[in-house]
Formats: structure tokens, C-alpha cells, sequence
């Protein structure tokens, strides 16, 4: 498979290396001195994009106009999610989106949501979730974080809205699940939901180790949307 990398930063040539190692060519390279609107994409099978939020719809309206198949891993464009939606649909085209691409995230992803459903009996355990990531990370709380947290909003009854903070969990009222986002050198990215009671604690954790997770998962989701039309996310994927 031949796959085109807008943006070609650390995640970029994380990306490079397992696409490689999994037998794919790379036939393009994006980055700031050479933007995709240049490109010839006519040999190219499917698209991943990490860049940064502000870039990130232009890329995948780009895509649509050149009929790429497109994984997006960059986060915090949600605000513009149904109109990108809208025009996936309205182009015939190809879109995979995630929070986080890491298969290990999208099975505590699935987790968090089975106990949030458990713990929503159990009115005596505050819920809080925290996350680390390297200083370099542009949202707070991450994009991994927001979506933990809606996944808990969705099966828990006693929260019904998130409020993060950075460097500390923040002041909460009746029905705000609390978020802090921790920035600290050299960490891809640690996730925490915790649970705690007057006797005790339950956590669930996910801890990065390094890029590769989520460069395989986006190279995954490469190989699952080259050949289809519509729209997916990493459930897809992994048929959670």
C-alpha cells in the first residue's frame, strides 16, 4: 500500500518506520515546506495526518477534493466535526478519526466505559481522571482525556459535564467530573481513571512507553480504510 504522511514531525516518522516495516511504500511527505495542496496524490492509496489543530480540516477537505482516503490522528478540531461529516458524506469520500490510535487506549477506552456503568451503582466513589503528556502536547486536557471522559458522561448517571484544569484536578459542583492535565518532559502519555471511596481507590491506567503504539495504530487504521468509503473511527477497526 502506498500511503502519503501530512506532517513529518516524531509522530510522522514513527510512522514512516512501521509503515515500512509492514511492507508499505511512502509516496509523500508533508511538512511546512512542502504543503499537500503541491502534492501529486494520484499515486498514493490513503493519507495519515498529525499536524496541528488549526490545519487539520483543511487537510482533510484537501483530501476530499483529491478523493484520499484520510486517517486523522491530530486533535482538538471537534468543533468542526459535523460539518466534516457533512462533507465526507456529500464527496463520496474516506475518513477515519481518533482521539488516540493506540490499540491499548481503544480497548481502555472500551473498559472505561464498562465501569463507569459498574461505578454508577456506587455512589460513594468520586470519579477523576488525570493525564501526563510531554510538553510539547497543544491540548489540555488531551484529546485522549476528553474522550475517557464523555465515555464515562455516557454510562455513569451521576456526571453529566467535564471541567479540566492544568497541573491540579479542579474545583468541581454536583454532576462535574474533574480533569487535570499534567505536562512534563519526555512522556508520549499516561491516562488515569480513578475512583475513590472514605476506603479505598480503584484505577484504570493506560501508560505509553514510547510512540510506536500509536504509529502501528494509525498504520492499522491505514490498511482498514484504504479501501472503503464512509466514515470510521478506531471501534471500527478494532470491532470494539
Amino acid at each position: 500500500m502506498r500511503i502519503g504522511l501530512i506532517g513529518y514531525g516524531k509522530m510522522g516518522k514513527a510512522i514512516e518506520r512501521i509503515a515500512l516495516e509492514r511492507g508499505h511504500t511512502i509516496s509523500f511527505k508533508v511538512d511546512s515546506k512542502q504543503p499537500l495542496s503541491a502534492i501529486d496524490t494520484s499515486g498514493t492509496d490513503v493519507a495519515i495526518e498529525f499536524t496541528r489543530p488549526e490545519l487539520a480540516v483543511e487537510h482533510i477537505y484537501l483530501c476530499l477534493e483529491k478523493q484520499l482516503p484520510v486517517v486523522v490522528g491530530t486533535t482538538a478540531w471537534g468543533e468542526h466535526l459535523q460539518e466534516v461529516k457533512s462533507a465526507v458524506e456529500s464527496k463520496n469520500g474516506s475518513l477515519l478519526y481518533a482521539s488516540n490510535f493506540s490499540v491499548g487506549v481503544n480497548i481502555v477506552f472500551h473498559l472505561n466505559e464498562v465501569l463507569a456503568g459498574l461505578m454508577s451503582n456506587q455512589p460513594e466513589y468520586k470519579a477523576s481522571i488525570e493525564e501526563i503528556h510531554h510538553v510539547q502536547k497543544l491540548d489540555a486536557p488531551s484529546g485522549t482525556a476528553v474522550s475517557i471522559a464523555e465515555g464515562l458522561l455516557a454510562n455513569h448517571s451521576g456526571y453529566s459535564s467535564w471541567i479540566g484544569a492544568e497541573g491540579k484536578l479542579p474545583e468541581t459542583s454536583k454532576g462535574e467530573l474533574p480533569i487535570a492535565a499534567f505536562r512534563e518532559p519526555d512522556v508520549p502519555g499516561t491516562h488515569i481513571i480513578r475512583y475513590e471511596s472514605p476506603i479505598d481507590t480503584i484505577e484504570l491506567s493506560h501508560v505509553a512507553h514510547n510512540r510506536d503504539g500509536f504509529a502501528l495504530g494509525s498504520v492499522l487504521a491505514a490498511e482498514f480504510l484504504a479501501p472503503k468509503k464512509g466514515i470510521y473511527t478506531m471501534r471500527d477497526v478494532l470491532s470494539l
